[in-house]
């Protein structure tokens, strides 16, 4: 019984390879070798990944609760006008919990580190998806209801989407299927580029959520006359957009943790910050969305592109096989060959 309680040990930077390495965190790192069960206590401890883990695991079950709610009272299976609200909440309970678990099993071994954050990558991928699906149905400004660029909009984001998965999946370990050989990994972008890999992830993900809210973007901030949707709504619209922007530069600038290297290891650091800034993010999206649906309701189902299974269950079931498959790519090559050229650790 007293061994169950007993907490993993912590390491310092200098005690594990160098693909564990965050910017500017010194120390609380866990054993690069940890067992499932260890990662499972280690929740439990203060490590540099304890709230990272928390911040999202716990989001999860709002959603679902949020999804669960609109399948219940909304009797959404009756109602396609409101299936695109449902694939939104869905994506908002699998990208935190994707999250959580990458960040709670990743110190098992560096493969499971990598295929842990190829599933984060998928599902933040799929998020992007589910936001576009609400903005096509419900926040597009009235003078672009129905145009072209509507018609076109879900279409080219599943496109972006299965882009962001690959790119991002490349920026760890470059091209999958390559004849692996001590040469060519160290060429692989996460170990050999660090600064090069981190800018392509920036870029995989800040490039989707612009195209997805560049009707949303015209509509608060560009838009004048008729036709612009200026309601009460927009006001949610301006904390959605604020956090996202701030989202996106804790994440890029590994502030503040990089002013003070291992001041913030445990607690306030970026990366943390950086999910409950996301979280309260797709709060205020969600929120607006729902505030959008019940304003604009008579005047969509009217005007605007008739909502249907494929184009919605359809569209997202199609994004989630092209995500699994390129996960797939980039994770077999890892089960038989190394990543990164080993680097003894400490002692456990």
């Amino acid at each position: 019984m007293l061994s169950l309680l007993k907490l993993p040990r912590v390491f310092t930077i200098n005690q594990v390879p160098k693909v564990f390495h965050e910017d500017s965190i010194i120390s609380g790192y866990r054993h690069p070798r940890s067992s499932a069960t260890d990662c499972i206590r280690s929740l439990f401890q203060l490590t540099n990944e304890t709230l990272n883990i928390w911040t999202h695991f716990l989001p999860t079950w709002y959603f679902l609760w949020k999804l669960v709610t609109v399948i219940v009272m909304q009797t959404a299976w009756q109602d396609a006008f409101t299936w695109p609200l449902v694939i939104f909440l869905f994506s908002c309970c699998v990208y935190p919990l994707a999250s959580s678990c990458a960040h709670t099993f990743s110190s098992m071994s560096v493969r499971a580190r990598h295929i842990c954050f190829f599933f984060d990558y998928g599902a933040l991928s799929f998020y992007s998806l589910g936001s576009a699906f609400i903005y096509s149905a419900y926040v597009f400004p009235d003078k672009w209801v129905n145009s072209f660029f509507h018609r076109c909009y879900v279409p080219i984001t599943l496109f972006n989407t299965v882009i962001c998965t690959a790119l991002s999946c490349y920026s760890r370990l470059g091209l999958p299927f390559l004849q692996y050989s001590h040469d060519i990994v160290k060429r692989f972008p996460e170990c050999q580029s660090p600064r090069f890999s981190k800018c392509l992830r920036v870029f995989a993900f800040a490039y989707p959520y612009l195209f997805d809210n560049i009707p949303l973007f015209y509509r608060v901030f560009l838009c004048v006359g008729d036709g612009c949707t200026d309601n009460d709504t927009n006001f949610l619209h301006y904390h959605h957009i604020a956090l996202a922007f701030l989202t996106g530069f804790l994440f890029a600038t590994h502030l503040p943790e990089r002013l003070a290297p291992g001041s913030f290891d445990f607690i306030g650091h970026s990366h943390q910050l950086f999910h409950v800034c996301g979280i309260l993010g797709t709060h205020f999206q969600m929120k607006a969305v729902e505030q959008d649906m019940v304003t604009r309701r008579s005047w969509l189902l009217q005007n605007s592109i008739p909502i249907t299974f494929s184009s919605t269950v359809g569209v997202a079931v199609l994004c989630l096989v092209a995500n699994l498959i390129i996960i797939m790519l980039y994770s077999l090559p890892l089960l038989s060959a190394p990543v990164c050229p080993k680097k003894k650790s400490g002692k456990s």
